[in-house]
């Protein structure tokens, strides 16, 4: 697998301007994403290209200012805010003399960093190999040769071929172990199915706030910090509602923009369980400036994963930082579909919880029409000093 930056390593990054729009919540995000990873941004090298140079991706006068940029800072690694190809990777290393990174491998290693469970840490190695397939030819180049000196020949295979045939056969047994799990994940869900209990799953953004909302309803204790991935490993906790009895509540790991396919299909078991959910709580951060693209973001990931059309309740978190009011909104038929809150400070909780009992008595049949509040109305409840 690629290497894991070392605690203190000092990174220049780059972005490149291609035409894709939310160029500084983007680099924003790299940042945050590099912190995450342990590395300390030393510099920024921006620039603008109509499309990526098929050699090098940034061009070569760019690569250039990157290289004076490491000199400057004595920095030795470099992320690319984009998605490289093996070829690419591996002329920019030998350009810059150090070790170069694009965003998935980036991704890949926090991941691989906070992954706790055994399913976790499963998923997480299944799509660092995948990513690896591709670029194996970068540790074995010396070795690429039939036939050699003492020690390099083999019975009909190069190195490289071996460590191919030995990766495809780890691949195969992760998938077999994942599979495994997934038998059980599905056996689990139908004893739920059974008992009636509406299966509830925590979706948003990367640090909107999900643990911490999951944490403040259900006191489950788990772990939450102020960073990208803090959570890899589904928690999942039941939640009494009252007259409308419990409900399943799950935390899961949070999206986030052009999310590597790898990381989709290796958390495929994971994310069932989103799909298979009878509500999505979609977490929001209200704070954020670039909301309505995240929004965007997750509801493309929801769809990939088959989790398009389960209905969603819509929660505006960190209203603290924004000054607004903890309020519902309803929509044309009186569903709440929209609940402004703080998990940090609980402010607007008990909204979720009615908008959650009403969920389950709904599903239960039980759930008289709504009177109370007007069409695609909102209810704002006054915040406490």
């Amino acid at each position: 697998m690629f290497e894991r930056p070392d605690a203190g390593e000092r990174a220049v990054l780059v972005q490149l301007d291609l035409n894709q729009g939310a160029l500084a919540e983007r680099l924003s995000e790299l940042e945050l994403l590099t912190a995450s990873a342990g590395a300390s941004v030393e510099a920024v090298v921006e620039g603008r290209r109509a499309k990526p140079d098929p050699a090098l991706f940034a061009g070569r006068g760019k690569v250039e200012e990157i290289g004076q940029a490491l000199r400057a800072h004595a920095a030795d690694l470099v992320v690319f805010n984009h998605a490289l190809s093996p070829a690419q990777q591996r002329n920019l290393e030998r350009e810059l003399q150090c070790r170069v990174i694009d965003r998935t491998a980036l991704i890949l290693d926090i991941f691989a960093q906070r992954a706790r469970s055994h399913e976790g840490k499963l998923q997480v190695e299944l799509a660092q190999l995948d990513h690896l397939s591709t670029r194996l030819v970068r540790g074995w180049t010396h070795l690429e040769r039939q036939k050699g000196g003492i020690g390099l020949r083999g019975p009909g295979e190069t190195q490289l071929e071996t460590d191919r045939r030995l990766l495809g056969a780890r691949v195969k047994m992760l998938k077999s172990r994942l599979a495994r799990i997934e038998k059980q994940r599905r056996v689990r869900r139908r004893g739920r199915e059974r008992g009636g209990v509406l299966s509830v799953s925590l979706v948003g953004y990367t640090n909107a706030g999900k643990s911490t909302l999951f944490n403040a309803l259900t006191k489950a204790g788990s772990y939450a910090a102020d960073q990208l991935f803090a959570t890899l490993d589904t928690t999942s906790r039941r939640l009494y509602l009252g007259d409308a009895g419990n409900v399943v509540l799950s935390d899961t790991v949070g999206f986030i923009r052009d999310l590597p396919h790898a990381l989709v299909a290796a958390f495929h078991a994971t994310l069932e369980e989103t799909a298979n959910a009878d509500l999505l709580l979609h977490v929001v951060d209200a704070a954020s400036a670039d909301k309505e693209a995240q929004i965007d973001a997750v509801n493309e990931v929801l769809a990939e994963i088959g989790a398009g059309d389960v209905p969603q309740i819509m929660v505006m978190n960190k209203i603290d930082l924004t000054q607004a009011l903890a309020g519902v909104r309803r929509d044309e038929c009186g569903k709440i579909v929209r609940v402004f809150l703080s998990a940090r400070t609980g402010e607007g909780l008990d909204l979720l919880r009615e908008a959650l009992a009403e969920a389950a008595r709904r599903a239960a049949g039980a759930e008289p029409p709504t009177e109370s509040a007007p069409i695609d109305s909102e209810i704002h409840h006054p915040v406490q000093s």
